[in-house]
Order: structure tokens, then sequence, then C-alpha cells
């Protein structure tokens, strides 16, 4: 959220809102927005997306013309201990800010997705796929009637963000290591946290001008997987330590609802280019618009009762490819 606010301030906007829950992460983007580009007018709101209702004022109040919605639960682990929670943001939220936009006349919303929401294993990507199924919905019904247009993309891990890797194995390093991996095979889809938004933003440019693009989701080219095994050894190298002499690598077993490795696509989705380069397309299997408002009126019912069984069960019925055989169904409320 940081770094796209940062991009979108060097291209000179009339007014940057700012929309965050955490009182201290957005005390940190106001003052970084006032020391270093004083000249944007910008607005800071304490807000939740969970809260419909103040959504709706803000966007009444500022009309936008470009949403940008990066507000995720997305720690695997975490999500997975509480899956009501994550429901309630990355499902429930999405919805809730789909609709505002719609309500409120946005020209564009840009959701921000992963590739753990492809085959998913834990209910952190299981949420961020049936959000994909809204955001898809949504756009495929508003779009063809000149109103707001929704894109979704779709990319793997971001060096440097919360919850990376990097700063945990900085961390690590800093205290004399070890450096701790789930396993030595597991792999995941890396690219810069300025690579990530510059492709964002782009691709907000690709949804809006580009009708081809109505349903469909937007995929980063992330290149090749790197192994995290490898990527700790650099760090150590790079540290000028050497791997298990100076520093040991131990390995702790794949955490609850964790993959070896992710994916950018389902099998039977079909990449196409588009105007940019590093940014495909693809087209997964979209669900009726009315169905998926029922359902989501169901599980958010379901969520707030905290009956996490019926909630992974609707979630289910939406996304077959999601396994309930983890722990998740034995966590207690």
């Amino acid at each position: 959220g940081t770094e796209l606010v940062r991009q979108i301030a060097a291209l000179n906007p009339a007014h940057i809102v700012l929309f965050e829950m955490s009182e201290y992460a957005l005390y940190k983007i106001d003052q970084m927005l006032s020391e270093a580009t004083p000249s944007i007018q910008h607005t800071a709101f304490l807000g939740d997306i969970r809260d419909y209702p103040r959504l709706v004022d803000v966007m009444q109040r500022f009309k936008p013309k470009l949403v940008f919605h990066s507000a995720a639960l997305k720690h695997v682990p975490l999500v997975e201990a509480n899956p009501i929670e994550g429901i309630l943001t990355n499902i429930i939220g999405t919805r809730n800010v789909a609709d505002a936009c719609l309500k409120t006349e946005v020209d564009c919303m840009v959701m921000i997705s992963t590739d753990k929401a492809v085959n998913p294993t834990n209910v952190m990507g299981a949420s961020k796929r049936l959000a994909e199924c809204y955001i898809q919905a949504r756009d495929q019904a508003a779009r063809p009637n000149g109103q707001t247009a929704f894109v979704v993309v779709r990319f793997g891990n971001v060096l440097g963000s919360t919850g990376s890797v990097i700063p945990l194995f900085q961390k690590q390093l800093a205290k004399g290591g070890p450096l701790t991996v789930t396993h030595p095979d597991i792999t995941r889809y890396f690219m810069t946290m300025r690579e990530a938004v510059e492709l964002v933003l782009q691709a907000s440019a690709v949804g809006i001008l580009d009708n081809d693009t109505t349903g469909r989701i937007l995929v980063l080219d992330m290149g090749k997987p790197i192994k995290i095994a490898d990527l700790a050894q650099q760090m150590i190298l790079l540290a000028g330590l050497k791997p298990d002499e100076d520093i040991a690598i131990h390995y702790t077993g794949l955490r609850p609802g964790e993959k070896l490795f992710e994916e950018l696509l389902y099998q039977d989705e079909n990449l196409l280019p588009t105007r940019s380069a590093g940014i495909l397309l693809a087209t997964p299997r979209i669900s009726d618009l009315n169905l998926l408002q029922d359902l989501l009126t169901d599980l958010e019912k379901q969520a707030k009762l905290r009956n996490q069984k019926a909630c992974l069960d609707i979630i289910k019925s939406q996304i077959p490819e999601f396994s309930l055989d983890h722990t998740t169904r034995d966590v207690p409320i």
C-alpha cells in the first residue's frame, strides 16, 4: 500500500484519499506523503473495509475516479488459525469495496490478488479466490453498461512487503542465525516492490482501456519460481558468511495450509497477451452475480455467528479446488 501511494503521488494526481484501519500505518503513510510530496493534496481516513457505510461515506465525499484495493489479511498460518477474520476481511470486505465503488460511480476499481488463490489449500487463498470471483462477476455485469470497471491483478510474493521472508531472514541474520525455512524444496514467485506496483498501475490502465479484459484476470509475469533455501543461502553469502558453517539453516516443516509451490494459473486458464509487457490475461470461470450475492450474504451471516464449519462449507461450494483437509476445521473460535 505504501509503495502504491508513493508511485501514484509521483504521477501528480489531483487528490489521494487514504483509507486504512491501522492508525500507525495510516500515520506513517500520511507523514510520508506530507514530507515527500507536499504539493499533492491528500486526506487520511481511519476505517475498516468491513464497514460498508463508512466506505460509502468517504467515497461519496471525494468521488474518486480510481480505487486501489490492497487491504487483506494475507499471512497464511494466521488466517488458517483465524479463518472467520480472513473471511470477513478478504471476502466480505472486498464485496463492500466493490459495491461502494459501484454506488458512488467510481471509474475503475483494482483488486490486488495473489497466486495463493490458485488451487488453494488454505483459507487465505480460498478467500482471495472467492473475492476474485465476485470482482469478475461485478465487472461482467457493470462494465457493458458504462458503469465501474473492476480489475483483478494476480501475482506472487513481493520482496520487502509486510510479512515477506526477506525481513525475517535479515532479523535472523542479525541475531547470528539460524535462518528458518519450512522445507528444502519449497519455492515461491518473487518480484521487487517497485516492479510489482509499476505493473499494478499499468494493469489498471489496461483494465480501463481494453474491453477485452471484461471479467478476466490480469496476471503479472513473475518469471521463474525461486527456492527459499537458495534465497537463504544467498543472503548468508551476501553478509560475507558461509551457509551451514557461520550461519545454520534449519528446516521447520510445512505450516498448516502451506504448499510446496504456488501457481499463477489454473490448469484451464489460457494466457493472452495485453498491450503492456509483463501483464498477461487469464480467463478463469465466471460465476453468476446473483448467485454470488446470495452466497456472500449467507457467508457474512454465518461468519458473524462464528460458525466456522458453515463458512468453510460455503466457500467449498463455490471453490471446489479448496481442500478442507487441514487443521483449520479443528481450531477453536
